[in-house]
This record gives C-alpha cells, sequence and structure tokens, in this order.
C-alpha cells in the first residue's frame, strides 16, 4: 500500500466530512463502494464514525494506522472513530458488509452513559476479529442482511429496528473479542479516562501540559494521574504524548510534509526537539521512520 499525499477526513468513503452527522447509521456491501475502487480504499479517517466490518469471504491487507495487517474471511473488522484507515480487498471473491454508525447512537448498544462503545474501543485495539463458529457467523450475517432491508425498506418504525439490529450486531462482535483474551486489565468506560481522552484529541496539537487537562476536569494533575494509572495501567501524560506520536506518525506516512514542518505543526520549539521526542518514544529517528515506510 503506496502513500498519499494527504489523510483525507471522510464522511463515508469518498463523502465530504459532517460533523453535524447525528443518529446516523449506515450499512452496505463491501462490494458496493470497494469494487468502485479498484477494491482500494485509501487511508483516511473518519471523526465521529465508528464502523464495524463483517468480511463474509475472500479477504486482503489492512491499513490500522501506520501498521498493516492481513485478514481473512470469516472475520469482522473494528474501527473506531479518527483512526488512519485503509483497505485492499482481493478482488471480486471479496464480501461482507460494513457497519458504520455515529458514537451518539451508542444509546442503541444497550447503555445511556457510553460504556458500550467505549468497551468496543478497547477492543479495537486489536481490530481483526476472528468468526470461527458457522452458527454464530449465519447469526451476524443474518442480523446485518435484516438491518439492510430496515435501511432499505424505509417501513413504519424502521429506525428503532435499525437501532435493535445495529446493538445485537455490536453484541455479537463484542462478544467475539473479548473472547480472544481473558486477562484485558483496561478499565472500559471509565469517564474521567474518556472525558481525558476526548479533551486530549480536541487540544494535543498545542497543548501537552497536564495541569491545562486536569483544570479542565476540575481535579489536580496528581489526583488525574492517580485516577488515569488505576484504570489504563499508564498515566495521563503517557497518553498524550501517545496521541503526539500517533499524529507525527500518521505524518510521516501518509503526507509529503517535510519534517520540520510536522515539528513545528505539532507545536514543538524546534526540529530537533521532536527528533529526540520521536527517538526516546520509538527508539529511532523521524527520517528512519519515514524511510522504512516507504516515505
Amino acid at each position: 500500500m503506496g502513500n498519499v499525499i494527504a489523510l483525507p477526513l471522510f464522511h463515508l468513503y469518498g463523502d465530504p466530512p459532517d460533523d453535524h452527522a447525528f443518529d446516523f447509521i449506515h450499512i452496505e456491501t463491501i462490494v458496493s463502494r470497494s469494487s468502485a475502487h479498484d477494491w482500494t480504499i485509501r487511508a483516511h479517517r473518519h471523526r465521529n464514525l465508528f464502523q464495524i466490518l463483517v468480511v463474509e469471504r475472500g479477504g486482503g491487507e489492512m491499513i490500522y494506522e501506520t501498521a498493516q495487517w492481513a485478514f481473512e474471511a470469516p472475520c469482522a473488522i473494528l474501527m473506531p472513530p479518527t483512526i488512519a484507515h485503509g483497505f485492499r480487498f482481493r478482488p471480486v471473491e471479496t464480501d461482507g458488509w460494513v457497519v458504520s454508525f455515529t458514537e451518539d447512537v451508542a444509546t442503541a448498544l444497550g447503555d445511556r452513559n457510553g460504556t458500550s462503545l467505549a468497551r468496543l474501543k478497547q477492543l479495537a485495539a486489536e481490530p481483526i476479529v476472528p468468526l470461527s463458529s458457522a452458527a454464530e457467523n449465519a447469526r451476524l450475517l443474518g442480523l446485518c442482511a435484516g438491518l439492510h432491508e430496515e435501511s432499505l425498506l424505509a417501513r413504519e418504525g424502521y429506525r428503532l429496528a435499525m437501532r435493535g439490529l445495529l446493538a445485537l450486531i455490536a453484541i455479537e462482535v463484542a462478544r467475539r473479542a473479548a473472547n480472544r483474551s481473558l486477562s484485558e486489565a483496561v478499565e472500559a468506560g471509565n469517564p474521567v479516562v474518556e472525558n481525558l481522552r476526548r479533551l486530549i484529541e480536541a487540544h494535543f496539537h498545542g497543548q501537552r501540559q497536564l495541569g491545562f487537562y486536569a483544570g479542565k476536569l476540575a481535579m489536580t494533575v496528581d489526583r488525574l494521574n492517580d485516577h488515569v494509572k488505576r484504570a489504563t495501567g499508564v498515566t495521563a501524560g503517557h497518553l498524550i504524548r501517545q496521541r503526539v506520536l500517533t499524529e507525527a506518525k500518521r505524518q510521516l506516512v501518509f503526507t509529503s510534509e517535510p519534517i520540520q514542518e510536522i515539528a513545528y505543526q505539532l507545536a514543538f520549539s524546534d526540529p530537533s526537539h521532536f527528533a529526540r521526542f520521536f527517538r526516546k518514544q520509538t527508539g529511532t529517528t523521524p527520517q528512519t521512520f519515514r524511510d522504512q515506510r516507504g516515505g
């Protein structure tokens, strides 16, 4: 998968961003969109869409941030909002479903405090979910087909039916994903951690100081760090640094921006400061990282 000039931001792939999208549920076949793009969905991201792919047959390769993963049917793929991703499907033989929904639809997933969505995001740290049970796969595919039918026919009560079917799809995939490991230590749905992550996403380009985020959350720095460490196993500062690092990697891999420009865009005082930060976090230089990935 080659580099692109920039990392596009879409609503659905190829559509302009929609920051006002609300109560949005969409389902389409993998074939319907990918075949129109030569079976290649180039690296991009969505600001406010969570996606679940259910790959019924075939397979291919995917980009997840700056890593590449191979996948084979039958499997599901979890793709949270803001994650850089792309796909190269094996032509003709690959098909399945792509389910997309805005984060507010988490109320359809069984709760009103966001814990179900947080759980899906947690499980998406390993985005590919093998689907090994034929009976369970048939049930999941049937739910997807039902969701597609409700969306297509728009009969009376279809919005409520779509929310219910989406909830069942998410539960089926989450159960299968959770079964991969019985020793997950991260506490899903912790409201302080989730609020911190949202603040980091909004401000990381210009704000690295933990005091800024603690103030926004009406907490002391020590209390915030203790809370995050108990919930996630890492410090709040680590979460900030990792978000900056993720953006740096994206820019190095998916854009042709000079490294010094990337440094200034990420609010480093100079390129050497950026290089020291990057080497400390990764063990390599920004230029080496870019070269190794064909930049």
